[in-house]
């Protein structure tokens, strides 16, 4: 591919939307993961109730269940996906600033239900975007558009992991979660300003054709034994990666980090890994195949697991916070990028809602579950052994690409 090609499939229309659409996604769960643990460790809450916190992502397991709904039905406005996104975006501005009227020391069980609506809401939102974004690429950009994607999706992460801690140090947290919510825009101007896809393959006619069909064709496309292969892997490439990333937050406040340390080091660390992981991502995903892509990338996403081992030994320093920070950005990144890739392949566009939800809820299912039980780990094994254990846990799903991704797939090679 020349060069010029390479300038042609980065600076499109359709990337630039990848962008906004990967913020848009990635706002509220980092709200979720790292913003409200942070605020709740901040005022006292203990590790075991913020760990059970990761149960309220049970919405993002369980979504490929409404999906059909939203693959089926539109709202008499903006057509079939945007009418959607709109609904979903509005609904999650307003479930964000809630946040701001809620005291956690008195009223925890409020905090947790609206914590469970911003899920169920951020969810949904996903269902459509991804949907919208696998009408929106071609086959041959799906690798660099879910690469961007997903790299904006980290970006997102700098506003309720970086931006938010630093306003939390100068001003009450009622005000940070206001200025926090006020971000959802981004989404709603996205949504207003792009155009409707035409998908040229038929949908479906009933809600009983979106739940069976997309089921049906996925099994006949891959065999049995294979889809089922397709899904153990969904569930086991991102389990160890998600376990060491689900105290984050709580994990640089036990090292007696400040919140504007973990706002300005932390995070900018973060940013600049994932500007590298943008460029380094996107040209690798247009040279090689989506297959030796999760295998490349996921080694670097499991090595860089042991960043935050060696951090927690090293203690309260902010040049390893900001090596940890880095090279766990950069191997995540990397890592979801193909990873994401390989799902949105998988897919078919008359069933894409249906389809990528199935998928990643299978992606979300270890975070929700096996997230719960981390705080619990962390209080019995420490924090070094609790890394070296997310470690074990990766490796699993690397194996796994032995059956579903072959380094030399013939098919894909053909393709």
């Amino acid at each position: 591919m020349s060069s010029l090609s390479i300038k042609e499939a980065i600076l499109n229309r359709r990337m630039l939307i990848c962008i906004f659409t990967g913020f848009s996604s990635g706002l509220p769960l980092f709200i979720l993961y790292q913003m409200v643990p942070g605020w709740l460790r901040s005022e006292g809450v203990s590790l075991k109730e913020i760990g059970l916190f990761s149960l309220i992502g049970i919405p993002y397991v369980w979504k490929f269940i409404w999906s059909p709904a939203i693959d089926r039905y539109r709202f008499p406005f903006l057509g079939r996906r945007r009418g959607w996104m709109l609904v979903t975006q509005i609904t999650l501005l307003a479930s964000v600033a809630a946040f701001s009227i809620v005291d956690p020391e008195r009223s925890i069980w409020t905090v947790a239900y609206l914590a469970a609506a911003v899920a169920f809401f951020s969810a949904s939102q996903d269902i459509v975007l991804d949907a919208y974004r696998r009408e929106l690429l071609p086959e041959q950009e799906l690798g660099l558009g879910n690469s961007i994607h997903v790299q904006a999706y980290r970006f997102a992460g700098l506003v309720p992991g970086s931006l938010a801690f630093i306003l939390a140090d100068h001003m009450p947290w009622s005000s940070v979660f206001i200025i926090v919510a006020a971000f959802m825009l981004v989404g709603i101007g996205l949504t207003l300003s792009i155009d409707e896809i035409k998908c040229q393959a038929p949908t479906p006619k009933t809600l009983r054709e979106a739940v069976v069909l997309p089921f049906r064709d996925f099994i006949d496309r891959r065999g049995i034994r294979s889809a089922l292969a397709t899904l153990v892997f969904l569930f086991l490439y991102k389990l160890g990666d998600n376990m060491a990333t689900a105290l984050q937050t709580p994990f640089f406040i036990d090292l007696g980090f400040t919140n504007t340390e973990i706002g300005v080091v932390a995070k900018t660390a973060s940013l600049i890994a994932m500007m590298v992981g943008l460029a380094v991502g996107g040209i690798v995903m247009l040279k090689v195949s989506i297959n030796r892509a999760l295998w490349l990338f996921g080694v670097v996403q499991i090595v860089s697991i042991l960043g935050f081992a060696a951090l927690s030994e090293i203690g309260n320093n902010v040049y390893a916070l900001a090596f940890a920070m880095g090279f766990e950005y950069l191997g995540v990144g990397l890592g979801t990028a193909a990873f994401t890739a390989f799902i949105a392949k998988e897919t078919n566009p008359a069933f894409a809602a249906t389809q990528f939800a199935l998928f990643t809820a299978l992606i979300a299912l270890p975070r929700t579950f096996a997230n719960a039980t981390t705080g619990f780990i962390v209080e019995q094994i420490g924090w070094t052994n609790f890394y070296f254990l997310c470690v074990a846990l990766a490796v699993p799903g690397m194996l796994m690409l032995f059956k579903v991704a072959p380094w030399n797939d013939r098919e894909e090679a053909k393709a």
